[in-house]
């Protein structure tokens, strides 16, 4: 799963795409409309789509923006700050350094902790293997 700004930056590409997308389907799919007294042109490059088509398709890609448009705008709102003032935001990181210095202390103090119960384990393993080589020194020597 990406963070909410990964997907706000995706969701921002897509739109994009989808603007591009529109924009590249009405300008090559458009019936030729003349002016005035003008006599109506046309391109062979332009596929000209059936009316109620070209209509259904335009109302469909409005719509997918206007879909992808709620997306982002609910993502806006999902992402932390939004709506809150400048100092709040201060005061939450101010709150989040205090809560980090405090996990960073608990975390020194277990690495001491741990470091200590090292030592002993260490000791004890020493004396054991001195018992260990004092128990087979007293059987060689009898």
């Amino acid at each position: 799963m990406t963070d909410r700004l990964t997907q706000l930056q995706n969701a921002i590409d897509q739109l994009a795409v989808q603007f591009y997308s529109a924009m590249h389907y009405l300008d090559t799919h458009h019936d030729f409309v003349p002016l005035d007294t003008e006599a109506k042109v046309s391109d062979p490059q332009v596929t000209v789509d059936d009316p109620a088509v070209f209509e259904a398709t335009k109302l469909e890609l409005a719509r997918d923006i206007m879909i992808k448009t709620r997306q982002i705008d609910l993502l806006i709102a999902s992402l932390p700050g939004a709506g809150v003032s400048e100092q709040d935001q201060l005061d939450r990181v101010r709150k989040l350094e205090q809560d980090l210095v405090g996990a960073e202390t608990e975390r020194q103090r277990w690495l001491a902790r741990r470091n200590e119960l090292l030592d002993k384990c260490d000791s004890v393993i020493l004396q054991l293997a001195r018992r260990k080589n004092e128990i087979e020194t007293g059987r060689h020597a009898g």
